[in-house]
């Protein structure tokens, strides 16, 4: 199946598929099984992990077992917050690889700012080595703040290519989005689809149920498309890099099934409108867990 996935250039020259696999809470085994079905089966050519997914390993076993070149693959991996600082983020990276059984990796990101600046500029220091190696195409962060972009860019080193964020119709990100458009730092959404129907994990949060808001699902209806399809198609005419999870293989395809159809400017009007700021994650002023001891 051979899916015309928009890319985008990163600031580093890098580019990226803008629609990717995500595999937080799946485990290495179902997690192989999915990055070799949406490489091999679905068209996917973009995974996106962590080391704290636990789920490395599996992402590296479905890259090597499938019929896609690594090459031709786009693969993300981020830093944990036990390994911030200097030397602890380098021996991260080396671990990170070593899981994942590759000599690279197309992005690698820090996955939460914490709470100590001036931890994240030498833990930035240490990612911007890494990118001069050669061992990652491109650096960036996790859910930063604008603030805490600005922290790393009055640092006078590497912008960060990519801000990876929770984003989707209940929180739209325009402060970050904005912050992102003025100083060529690409946005991408984690849980665009609203995350799951549990109750969130966050202070503030609360559970999702973007899956079955009328308006999302009306806008579906008019187009033979489901809400997940409909949030989807939302995040790429937005320009945003879109990371939507499962490890079913039907949802798997039915994901990058996006391309037959567009949002029109009433459809776009009406998704906006459901913006409230509604987080189903942790706010990163709030996360600081798992940090160096």
């Amino acid at each position: 199946m051979n899916h015309q996935v928009p890319r985008i250039v990163l600031n580093s020259g890098t580019v990226i598929p803008q629609l990717g696999l995500g595999v937080w809470q799946a485990a290495n085994d179902e997690t192989e099984h999915a990055v070799r079905f949406a490489l091999d089966e679905a068209g996917y050519r973009h995974i996106d992990t962590a080391a704290a997914y636990g789920n490395e390993e599996g992402v590296g076993r479905g890259i090597s077992t499938s019929s896609v070149a690594r090459e031709d693959i786009f693969l993300t991996t981020k830093l944990w917050n036990a390994d911030h600082g200097y030397e602890r983020a380098l021996k991260g990276f080396d671990t990170s690889l070593e899981r994942l059984g590759v000599d690279y990796v197309d992005l690698y990101l820090i996955h939460w700012p914490m709470q100590d600046d001036d931890r994240i500029l030498r833990t930035w220091d240490a990612l911007e080595k890494i990118a001069e190696s050669g061992r990652a195409k491109a650096i960036g962060v996790c859910n930063f703040e604008p603030r805490h972009l600005q922290l790393l860019i009055d640092h006078g080193g590497t912008v960060p290519a990519i801000d990876q964020v929770e984003l989707h119709p209940h929180l739209a990100q325009r402060d970050i989005r904005n912050f992102g458009t003025d100083h060529g730092i690409v946005v991408e959404s984690w849980s665009p689809l609203g995350g799951t129907s549990n109750s969130g994990w966050g202070k503030d949060s609360k559970p999702n149920t973007l899956l079955t808001e009328p308006i999302i699902t009306r806008i579906g209806d008019r187009h033979g498309k489901s809400a997940a399809q409909v949030m989807i198609r939302w995040h790429l005419q937005s320009g945003l890099i879109v990371i939507p999870k499962s490890v079913h293989d039907s949802r798997i395809r039915e994901n990058i099934d996006v391309f037959d159809f567009e949002l029109s400017e009433q459809d776009l009007s009406e998704i906006e409108a459901l913006d409230g700021g509604v987080r189903v994650g942790a706010h990163p002023d709030q996360m600081n867990v798992g940090g160096p001891e």
